[in-house]
């Protein structure tokens, strides 16, 4: 009965303003008012970093920014959890309105603007939490008016090392300004030495050695990619997470395509993959991968995965599909590797790489 009420989630949360639909969703995660998933069927076991999870799937950074819901995400049926994007002091955003519904592109424009409560709220969650287990991912950012950015990420593994899985790094989002130049070779270089650096000492005297992943813009210069690439090979980053949210606005049919802000959901869904496969052909598929962006179905998530993916997230697709998204997803992941005569989803990574990164990002 739950299943067939979430079903009706889109079209009722559709009438309430974005943010509003967006809180009405997380209170309800907190109260438990959602469908557990059943167990995940052996073949979707995955290992990323290190790491061993039940399925490949999670929720993007961005839809539980104050850590108030990863053990409902996790029950939802997701094999990880991210929280965030968190900065060191809390953060408003940008004025409002500043979320947008794109139905006739099953999209969405955001400039929210790293909105959050800051490290200490989500770290008191998250401590709270930790006997509970499960592969529980930190994405952190710099505050808009930071004077030292790297300072920010570098508290920010330092803030949450004993409560993290794993660390994303995120220096790709559209909405705060200039942020988008750490990406840049060298202030690239700058900002992984002193993550690294940081980690090395926390990780002294037996600690575990956190795995650090790198989130990147599907709007990097063609021409650059290589060179942001062999940074992040030399750095000897854990994992790369393509992608963010784009500014380009190449197809779409919605009048509110004209607002400001990053664009996601499914028009973003072949750049996104396009670049994917780029970054696992430049790094010879040593890095594993997380595929974001514009994953709505069964076959785009298997498209993800197919193109070099170790892991997918998904948010946008959420909102127009529902929460039961998420199994259908995973029935067909499994029906795929069985098609596959394959043992395990892992074994399908990459095979279609080659032909994603000859297609152009725009189409």
């Amino acid at each position: 009965m739950l299943n067939r009420i979430f079903d009706l989630a889109p079209p009722l949360l559709s009438l309430m303003p974005p943010e509003q639909a967006h809180e009405a969703t997380l209170k309800s995660l907190e109260l438990g008012l959602f469908p557990r998933s059943l167990p995940d069927h052996p073949s979707l076991a995955s290992r990323f970093a290190g790491l061993t999870l039940p399925n490949p799937i999670g929720i993007a950074a961005g839809f539980d920014k104050n850590a108030r819901v990863p053990d409902a995400v996790l029950g939802l049926g997701c094999g990880l959890a991210e929280v965030g994007t968190v900065t060191p002091r809390p953060q408003g955003g940008n004025p409002r309105p500043r979320i947008f519904r794109l139905p006739r592109d099953q999209a969405v424009i955001n400039r929210l603007g790293f909105n959050n409560g800051g490290h200490q709220a989500a770290l008191e969650r998250l401590r709270g939490r930790l006997a509970t287990g499960g592969v529980i991912g930190v994405n952190i950012g710099a505050n808009k008016d930071s004077e030292d950015r790297i300072a920010d990420y570098v508290r920010g593994i330092e803030t949450f090392y004993d409560v993290a899985s794993y660390f994303t790094v995120n220096i790709s989002s559209p909405n705060t300004p200039g942020l988008r130049d750490l990406q840049a070779p060298d202030a690239l270089d700058a900002l992984l030495s002193r993550l690294m650096a940081a980690r090395a000492r926390l990780a002294e005297h037996g600690r575990p050695r956190r795995p650090i992943v790198v989130k990147l813009s599907p709007d990097i210069a063609e021409e650059d990619l290589a060179a942001i690439v062999e940074r992040l090979a030399a750095r000897c980053v854990e994992g790369i997470a393509v992608s963010n949210t784009t500014l380009s606005r190449t197809g779409l049919a919605d009048p509110a395509a004209r607002e400001a802000g990053g664009l996601s959901g499914r028009p973003l869904f072949h750049r996104s993959t396009a670049m994917l496969a780029r970054v696992f052909r430049a790094t010879g598929g040593k890095i594993p991968l997380i595929g974001i962006g514009g994953i709505d179905s069964g076959a785009a998530a298997l498209a993800k995965i197919r193109a070099g993916a170790t892991l997918i997230q998904l948010y946008t697709g959420l909102i127009y599909q529902g929460p039961g998204l998420i199994g259908r997803i995973k029935e067909h992941l499994t029906e795929a590797v069985r098609t596959a005569r394959a043992s395990a989803i892992s074994d399908l990574i990459g095979l279609d790489a080659e032909t994603w990164a000859e297609e152009a990002l725009d189409e």
